[in-house]
C-alpha cells in the first residue's frame, strides 16, 4: 500500500478546493489577500518602519488593500526602504490575487453563459403552458398560443426539447417573428426524464401539451411523457390537464389508462379520417374549419346565461346578435350539439356558442328580430343517388377514410382507390370473418397506377367521379415531405388542367403535409385543402385552453349527432333579395338545424374574404344570397 505523504494529502485538498468552482476559489483568494495584508501589516507596525502618519495596524492594512487591488498606487510611495519593501511584496501578491480572480471570474462568467446556453436552469412561471417534444407542429401551436394570450398581460410558453436551445430560438424567430406579449422560454431536456420534466414546472402550469417526435413509432415517446409526468413521487396534489396526440389505434387505449381523466387524447388517424370523408363531399368545409380551430377569428366557448334560463333552445339561437349558440353543457357535465328545439335551459347549464372571444358573448336585449317569413323556403326532399369516389394516392389515413366515408354516402356507393402498389393497399383494408370488407353502402376497388402520369389519370375518365381526393405521404413521406407534397402537386395540377379542357368541374379535396406547400398548391385551384399536423396542432392549442372543448370537438367529427354542413341557400331562403341572418337562423330551426354562417360562391377563390366563408355573421346585417351560395348549418344528415 503506499504511504500517504503530506504531499499528497495537501495535493488533495488542493484538487478539492479547486473543484468546488468559481465561488470557493473566490473565497480562498479573499482569505489569501486578507491574510498577506495582516501579515505585511503587522510586521510594519510591530517594528515601526512605517510613513509617519500612518503607525496604526487600520491606516496600515487599509494602505496594503489599496496596493493589492491596484499595483500602480506604490508608485507615490515615501518613507523608510523597509516599509517599501513590504509594500512591494503587497503589491506583487495582489498582482498575483487580483490575476487569479479575473480568471476566476473570467471563468466562471463563461461557465455560466454556457450552462444558460444549455437551457438546464429552473422555469420560476405557474399558469404558463408546457410544451413537450419538438416536430414541426410546433411553429402552428405556438402561432395559435400566441394569439390565445394577446388580451393577457403576462403569458408564458415553455418548452423542453431534446434539442439545442439556440437552434430552437432560431427557428422559431425565422418562422414566427416576435410573439408579442407571450415570452417563450426555451429548456434542453428529455420529455420523459422525470428530473428533466422538473426544469419546465409542469405542477405550476396551467396545461402541459405533448408533442409526438418525428421518429417511428412516435406513440411510445408519448405514453412515456405522460408516464413520466403523472407518476413523478414529488408532484403536488394539483390535477395535470394533458393533451396529446395518438397516431397509432392500438396505443389509444394504453394512452387513455395510464393518464386517466388528467389527460385529453386526439386519435390523429380517427380524426383525420373523419374530417376528410366530411370534407371531399362538401366544398369549402376544411376553411371552415380552420376558420372553428384557429384562435384568428371565431372560436367556441361555454357561457353560463342566467338570462336564458328556462327558454327553450330555439329561443336561445335569436338572443345573440354577433354569437351564434350551438349547443348546451348540461349541468351533469354532459354535451349535446344542436339538441331538441325544445329542450329547456336550467340552471347551471351552459350555452356553447361560436364567439370573437369570450368577453363578446352579450345578450342582444332585442325582441324584435326583423325575420323576413315571406322569404322562407319550405322544406323539399332532395333525391339521393349512390356518390362515386375516386381517391389518388395511399397512406396510413386512406383506411379511416374509406371506413368514414361509409357512414355518410347512400348505398350502392363506390371508391375507386389508384396509387403506386394496389395490391398492398388493398391488403391494408379491415375484412370480417367472411374475408369481405364491412363496408355495407361501399364496394371499395383499387388499381396500380402513377397519379402523376396524364395518361393514367385520363383513363380513369374522372369527370364520371363526384369526388377526388387527392392523399400525400406513402413511400414519398417516409424520405421527405416536400417530395410527397411535390407529387400531389403535379396530380392536382393534372386534374385542373383537364378539368379547363373538358370544361367539367371536379370536386377536389388535397391532403398536404407542409403548411407552407398550401400556399403554393392554390394555383391548382382545388376546392379544399387539409394539413393534416396543422389542423391537429389547432386542435391541441385549443384543447389546451379549454379541456372541455375535447367533448365537443368529438361530438362535432364524428358521424352521429349533428356535423356542420354546407347546403344549398336556395332550401332555405329567396335568393337576390336582402335578408338579415335571423332570417336564416329562423329558416334552419325550422328543420331542426342551427344555422352558423354562410359561403358566398363568387368570393370562393379569394383567398383575402376566407374562399367565401363567413362564420358567426352579424345576424342584423343584410346579404342578397344566390344561386351557388350555401348555408353552414349544423344539423343530423
Amino acid at each position: 500500500m503506499r504511504k500517504i505523504t503530506v504531499r499528497d494529502s495537501f495535493r488533495y485538498h488542493f484538487d478539492n478546493i479547486m473543484s468546488k468552482g468559481p465561488i470557493a476559489l473566490i473565497g480562498w483568494l479573499f482569505i489569501a489577500s486578507a491574510i498577506l495584508i495582516a501579515i505585511v501589516s503587522l510586521v510594519v507596525v510591530t517594528f515601526g518602519v512605517g510613513p509617519e502618519g500612518k503607525g496604526t495596524f487600520s491606516e496600515v492594512a487599509w494602505a496594503s488593500l489599496m496596493r493589492t487591488l491596484d499595483a500602480g498606487t506604490m508608485g507615490g510611495d515615501e518613507g523608510h526602504w523597509s516599509f517599501l519593501l513590504a509594500m512591494l511584496v503587497v503589491t506583487f501578491g495582489g498582482i498575483f490575487i487580483v490575476s487569479i480572480l479575473i480568471g476566476v471570474l473570467t471563468t466562471g462568467i463563461e461557465g455560466k453563459l454556457e450552462q444558460l446556453r444549455k437551457g438546464r436552469s429552473f422555469v420560476a412561471e405557474k399558469g404558463h403552458t408546457v410544451i413537450l417534444g419538438w416536430s414541426s407542429q410546433i411553429f402552428t401551436l405556438i402561432s395559435e398560443l400566441v394569439l390565445a394570450n394577446a388580451n393577457q398581460p403576462h403569458s408564458c410558453i415553455a418548452i423542453l426539447a431534446e434539442k439545442d436551445i439556440v437552434e430552437m430560438q432560431d427557428e422559431v424567430r425565422t418562422k414566427l417573428g416576435k410573439t408579442g406579449r407571450t415570452r417563450i422560454v426555451y429548456r434542453t431536456g428529455s420529455p420523459i426524464d422525470m428530473n428533466d420534466l422538473d426544469i419546465v414546472n409542469p405542477q405550476g402550469a396551467r396545461s402541459i401539451i405533448v408533442l409526438a417526435p418525428e421518429v417511428d413509432n412516435p406513440d411510445f415517446h408519448v405514453i412515456k411523457a405522460i408516464l413520466a409526468l403523472t407518476n413523478d413521487s414529488n408532484r403536488s396534489e394539483n390535477r395535470y390537464h394533458i393533451v396529446a396526440v395518438i397516431r397509432d389505434a392500438r396505443n389509444f387505449e394504453v394512452a387513455r389508462m395510464i393518464g386517466g381523466d388528467e389527460v385529453k387524447l386526439i386519435l390523429a388517424g380517427d380524426m383525420m379520417s373523419r374530417i376528410m370523408a366530411q370534407t371531399c363531399r362538401q366544398s369549402g368545409l376544411s376553411v371552415a374549419y380552420t376558420e372553428l380551430l384557429g384562435f384568428e377569428g371565431d372560436e367556441i366557448y361555454f357561457k353560463e346565461e342566467p338570462g336564458v334560463i328556462g327558454k327553450t333552445f330555439a329561443e336561445t339561437l335569436m338572443a345573440y346578435s354577433d354569437s351564434s349558440v350551438i349547443g348546451l353543457r348540461f349541468k351533469d357535465g354532459n354535451l349535446q350539439l344542436n339538441p331538441p328545439m325544445d329542450t329547456r335551459v336550467e340552471n347551471g347549464d351552459k350555452l356553447i356558442a361560436i364567439s370573437e372571444d369570450d368577453d363578446t358573448i352579450h345578450l342582444s336585449g332585442a325582441t324584435e328580430y326583423g325575420v323576413d317569413a315571406t322569404a322562407i323556403r319550405t322544406k323539399s326532399p332532395r333525391p339521393i343517388s349512390a356518390e362515386h369516389t375516386l381517391i389518388l394516392g395511399w397512406n396510413e389515413h386512406a383506411p379511416f377514410i374509406i371506413k368514414e366515408m361509409d357512414n355518410y354516402v347512400p348505398a350502392g356507393s363506390t371508391i375507386t382507390v389508384v396509387c403506386g402498389n394496389g395490391i398492398s393497399a388493398n391488403l391494408s383494408l379491415p375484412q370480417n370473418g367472411n374475408g369481405h370488407r364491412p363496408f355495407p353502402n361501399l364496394t371499395v376497388s383499387f388499381q396500380s397506377g402513377d397519379t402523376t402520369d396524364r395518361s393514367t389519370l385520363e383513363d380513369l375518365s374522372a369527370p364520371t367521379y363526384d369526388h377526388i381526393i387527392v392523399l400525400s405521404g406513402g413511400e414519398e413521406a417516409a424520405t421527405d415531405p416536400q417530395d410527397a407534397d411535390a407529387h400531389t402537386l403535379v396530380t392536382l395540377l393534372h386534374l385542373r388542367d383537364m378539368s379547363d379542357k373538358l370544361g367539367h368541374s371536379f370536386s377536389i379535396v388535397s391532403e398536404m403535409l407542409d403548411i407552407r406547400n398550401r400556399h403554393l398548391a392554390r394555383v391548382t385551384r382545388a376546392d379544399d385543402f387539409i394539413v393534416s399536423d396543422s389542423l391537429l396542432s389547432l386542435m391541441l392549442s385549443q384543447i389546451s385552453e379549454n379541456a372541455e372543448l375535447a367533448s365537443v370537438f368529438q361530438s362535432l367529427f364524428e358521424a352521429e349527432g349533428s356535423e356542420i354542413y354546407l347546403k344549398p341557400v336556395e332550401d332555405y331562403v329567396q335568393t337576390s333579395r336582402p335578408l338579415n341572418f335571423y332570417t336564416v337562423v329562423e329558416a334552419a330551426r325550422r328543420r331542426n338545424e342551427v344555422a352558423i354562417g354562410y359561403r358566398l360562391q363568387g368570393q370562393s377563390q379569394s383567398v383575402e374574404k376566407s374562399y367565401g366563408v363567413k362564420l358567426n355573421p352579424e345576424k342584423s346585417r343584410q346579404v342578397s344570397y344566390e344561386i351557388g351560395d350555401r348555408i353552414i348549418v349544423l344539423a343530423d344528415n
